[in-house]
Formats: structure tokens, sequence, C-alpha cells
């Protein structure tokens, strides 16, 4: 196994069988690190707790909820805004953030009472929501509170609303991961099956594992109305509670991220037998196959394709000439858990780069064996890596951008390395054709940015040339490239909006006649 041995954990020999470099002919039973084990001690992970997971990326895109954190405040704070889940409610789970404040006194005496009278408050504050989830952390979990049974007291005495229990207290599993899988089955097995919704399509699915980050949800929302197809619910970004109660009714669950919400699809086949079918958000490619699948399962490709031949034509020209400016570019792939693998392929062949390096924090084995798997000769692997394996990693690779979350990013720009936020983007969405182009042109922006030209000066001691002007960021990505390439009248740079999102929540659904109502009119 071609094991790479990170110089600042040569103390932690443990860590050696953690990251790998793949070689010509490697496979997955030659290459491939130790993953999802519990963090090794003196190695300062950049892993979320369960606590963490479970709130932070599953329960709180519920955009109808008061998330309730019952316990210390500074909880609460931490998985607060981090992610730009934003909602058509005008983002209400993201203005807004509750918590205990539990503290020591409530450590020695209990704390269910505090818990009662912030669950009446809440809503007596927010009087326009009746639904609510609440999050058990460490502190209330050590010292035995029952919220299942304040909940159930709250929900007697105030009738119409509904609470929802999440028992995952951070130290409930290895990393965030655990977290994801403790909301799943509670949620099936306390609220699916309690709501009756109403059918309005021939063709109805769950889009399951798909967290609307700055829009993603919406983008494919709208690709699937166009083709007649009624979204039961969305676990759980733009979801709400009531739709997710729904899911039972669903025939198809349609699954973007397997690594948080595979669980609650699973059991949904093995309790409802609803099937399950995998699909891919991002990228030319991998989304029209998966339009195509789903198009295929209910017989109905000609919508789909009509939908894939639209997008292309808009949308390739705008692609390809990003990709004639960033092929070759080396990207440090780390993104935390599924994306590596959903982007490894699909930006190596559709945008050009050069996929270098991929590392996981929450992901299981099998997110690394898909990882390595689509990436090429030298990439390096790494499995849940800590601050100064990072350094060297970037040290040794030198990628020209990196796709990871805000603490590893911060540090990859001390180092003078652009990064791109892959948890919650820079300007996204970045599902679908249009949201495609988005993220190709924000890899460009940030591999081709001035600022990082002029970051290596040091003003105090170098000579700074003064005889030019502005330096844009054409004239650094057009400077080898072929005139023709160059000054194409076909190729254009991205010409959508901003703000794409406000315009699809105006759109008006096209209307297919279901085959029930078809045939009762005949």
């Amino acid at each position: 196994m071609p094991y790479h041995e990170f110089d600042c954990s040569k103390c932690l020999p443990e860590r050696q069988k953690h990251a790998v470099t793949k070689g010509a002919g490697d496979n997955l039973a030659t290459a491939l690190p130790l993953g999802y084990l519990n963090t090794i001690p003196g190695s300062i992970s950049e892993r979320g707790c369960a606590y963490c997971g479970a709130k932070h990326v599953i329960g709180t895109p519920m955009k109808d909820v008061i998330h309730m954190s019952h316990g210390p405040v500074g909880c609460t704070y931490d998985t607060w805004q981090t992610k730009r889940y934003i909602s058509d409610n005008n983002n209400f789970q993201l203005k807004y953030t509750f918590a205990t404040d539990v503290r020591e006194k409530h450590i020695v005496f209990g704390a269910e009472g505090l818990l009662k009278q912030n669950i009446v408050e809440a809503f007596k504050a927010c009087p326009d929501i009746k639904r609510m989830t609440i999050y058990q952390t460490c502190a209330t979990a050590l010292i035995g509170d029952d919220i299942n049974a304040v909940a159930a007291e709250v929900m007697e005495e105030m009738p119409d609303v509904d609470i929802f229990t999440c028992n995952s207290p951070g130290f409930g599993g290895p990393s965030q991961s655990g977290g994801h899988h403790k909301i799943n089955i509670a949620w099936i097995n306390d609220k699916v099956g309690t709501v009756e919704p109403e059918i309005t399509s021939d063709y109805v699915i769950n889009y399951v594992g798909e967290y609307n980050i700055q829009g993603d949800q919406e983008v494919m929302l709208d690709y699937f109305t166009r083709m007649g197809i009624q979204v039961l619910s969305t676990f759980t970004g733009n979801g709400t509670y009531d739709g997710l109660r729904a899911m039972h009714r669903a025939h198809l669950n349609v699954l973007e991220c397997a690594r948080s919400a595979e669980y609650i699809c699973n059991e949904l086949r093995v309790r409802y037998g609803i099937p399950r079918l995998d699909i891919d958000g991002f990228g030319f490619e991998p989304l029209s196959q998966s339009l195509r699948k789903i198009g295929m399962f209910f017989g109905i490709e000609d919508r789909a394709e009509a939908i894939i031949a639209e997008e292309t034509a808009r949308w390739k020209p705008e692609i390809d000439w990003y990709k004639e400016r960033l092929k070759g570019k080396k990207v440090c792939l780390w993104p935390g858990g599924s994306k590596l693998w959903h982007w490894a392929h699909a930006i190596e062949e559709e945008m050009g780069v050069k996929v270098v390096s991929v590392y996981t924090k929450f992901g299981h084995q099998g997110d690394m064996e898909k990882g390595i798997a689509r990436c090429g000769e030298d990439a390096l692997a790494i499995d849940d890596p800590n601050e100064l394996e990072g350094l060297e990693a970037l040290e040794k690779l030198q990628p020209d951008i990196i796709f990871t979350g805000k603490r590893p990013g911060e540090v990859a720009k001390k180092v003078r390395v652009p990064y791109l936020n892959a948890h919650a983007y820079h300007n996204g969405p970045y599902k679908g054709f249009e949201g495609w182009v988005r993220f190709a042109r924000d890899i460009y922006n940030g591999i081709y940015s001035p600022m990082h030209q002029l970051s290596g000066l040091d003003i105090s001691k170098d000579e700074i040339p003064a005889d030019r002007g502005f330096v844009t960021q054409r004239m650094l990505s057009d400077v080898t490239l072929p005139e023709e390439i160059a000054k194409s009248e076909t190729l254009r740079r991205y010409t959508g909006k901003d703000d794409i999102i406000s315009d699809l929540r105006k759109k008006n659904a096209p209307y297919f006649t279901p085959i029930v109502k078809a045939e009762a009119a005949e």
C-alpha cells in the first residue's frame, strides 16, 4: 500500500495509514487509506461533532421550524449561520437561533424546567411558527435531561404545536456523520407517516440529501417541475416540517448526498417499499444522466431530454470558455464529505483542472473509495487530516487553488493558495447547468485574481513595478492562449444574473394533466 507519511506526523505513527498516494496502475485494492475511525489522540482533527452533524447539516435547513439547542449557548453559536442554506420563507431558519443557555446551576439541579420555559417562550415569540426541533447536547445528555418527556408535556398543553426531539449529543459518534445517522433514523421513527399529503401528479418524489446551499434545491426543483414531477418533500433544504412527515407517500426517493441521508432512504425502502435512485446535480454530464434516469423511471424520458437540450445549448459555450482557461490548473479537493467524489471526475472532464489531492473529514470508507477511483495518478488521498498535514500537503503539491471549508481555507490563504468555499460556496448555486458555470467562474476568479499576485509583494523591501497599470484577470488568463481561443466568438464568459433564485421563484410551473384526470375526462 503506497502510504504517505507526513513529516509533521512522524510522532503519530498511527497516522501513516490514513494517507496514500495513488500511483500508476493502483486501484482500490492497492491504494486506500483507513477511514472513518476515531481521531487519533494528539492529532487536532477538523471534524465536527455528532450534535453539529444532526443540527447543522440535517436539521436546521428545515425552514418553518424553531430549532432549539438544549445546552450551553456556545453550542448553538458554533453551528449558527455558517452555511448558507437559504429558504423561500424569508430565511426564517437563518435569522433566528434558539438555545436554552444551560449554566452551571442547571448542571447541578437539572435543566428540564428551563427547557420547558424556553419552548413556551419561543412559540410565543414566533406565533406563526408551530413546529420545533429540540437538539440534545453533551451537557444535558450527561445529566440525563429527558427532552422527549418535556416535548410531550408541552404538546399536550399546546395542541396546535408539534415538536421533534433529536438525541444526538456531541459525543454520539466519531464525527458529525454519527449525527447524520441519528437524526435520519429518529425522523423516520417519530414523524414519517403522521401527515397525509395532497398528491397532484402521477410522478411523486422525495428529494433527499439536498440542503439548498445558496439555492441548489430550487434549481433542481425547477427541472423536476418542468418534467411534471411533484416534489413531496426535500430532506431537508428549503423543506417543510409537515412535508417531511409525508415522505411515505412518494413513488421514488431521489438521493443526492448519500453520505448524510442514505439512512432514511434505505429505511423508506424497507418500511414503505419506496425505491431509491442516486443522482448528481453537479456537472453537465452527471446531471444529464441523472435527469435521464428519473425520466426513465417514470417513462417521461422526452421531458428530460428537452430540458437537457435547452440547458446545454444555453450554457455549454460558457463552461467551455472557462475550461480553456483552467486547463492543467492543479486543485486540492478537500470538501469534507461526499463532494470529493461528486466533483473529482466532473471538474477534470468538464473544466480541465487536475485534482492532485482529495481528503475527507467525516466521509466513510465508501466515500474515499469513490473519490480515489475518480482521481488520476499521483493524487494524494488523506483521511481526517490535521492542520499541519494540510499545510505540508500544500507545500508539496503547490496547487493553484483548493476547494474546502472556511477554517482550512483561511489557513491556505495565509500561504497564498486561493481557496473556494466548498461548503457554503462563494457565489452559488453551483448545481444545475448554469450553476456549474458559476462554479467555473468562481474557480477562474480565484486563480486569476490580481490580488493574489499582489499578495506576494512585501512593500517594505520588494521593488514595486511602476511600469504598468492595473492587471486584469483576463490579462493573466489569456496570455498563453491561442488567438483563435482568446478571441473566439463562440465561447463566452458567464452571462447570467448575480441572483438567479428570485426569478426561479416567480416562474409558473408547466401543467401536465395527471393520467387519472385525463382518463376520467375521456
